[in-house]
């Protein structure tokens, strides 16, 4: 049976440009006392972007705590209390230089629950429209298209480790087969 956390006091131990972590001291519902670690994370979006004849526009860039490059669907990290659409709208240009006529919500995830507050929203995007880039100074990426079919292929045999890209691939796959 699951318990309540009653926060007793919480102390900020890092407040950097992504994340803040938080040390609390809580109580749980038998009167045990213990504490939590917790990266607070103002969340992000992540894009699966299809053109009309079916490929999906993919970025890969370097990522540091793999010390490796990957595939990835767009994605950014939202402003505290901004909204996830206008995020999401904004990282797509921004990342690809795709504005698109149609921006569908696919829901959210809570990538890591045991320590972190991100929330990823997911959205697909169609009738895309191509201009320039706008990469942030500190953002190198590459864009990749691939057919729908493909993307589906590496999500579903490890190729596309990264949790928002497979989450929203599939999620999508699974939509629009049930509206068939």
């Amino acid at each position: 049976m699951y318990s309540e956390e009653k926060t007793l006091d919480s102390e900020l131990k890092f407040d950097g440009k992504v994340v803040k972590l938080y040390v609390d001291n809580v109580e749980l519902d038998n009167g045990v006392k213990t504490v939590r670690e917790l990266i607070k994370h103002p969340g992000g979006v992540c894009i699966l972007p299809i053109d009309d004849e079916g490929n999906v526009y993919m970025v890969k860039q370097f990522r540091y705590p793999f010390m490796k490059a990957l595939y990835e669907l767009p994605a950014g990290k939202l402003e505290y209390g901004e909204d996830s659409r206008t995020c999401g709208i904004r990282e797509l240009k921004e990342e690809t230089g795709a504005a698109a006529d149609s921006f569908e919500y696919l829901g959210c995830i809570y990538p890591t629950v045991a320590y972190d507050s991100e929330i990823i929203y997911m959205y697909v995007a169609k009738g895309l429209h191509f201009g320039s880039q706008h990469l942030d100074e500190e953002e190198f990426l590459d864009v990749i298209k691939l057919p729908y079919d493909k993307v589906l292929k590496m999500a579903l045999e490890g190729e596309l480790p990264d949790a928002k890209t497979q989450a929203a691939i599939l999620k999508y796959e699974v939509l629009k087969n049930s509206t068939k």
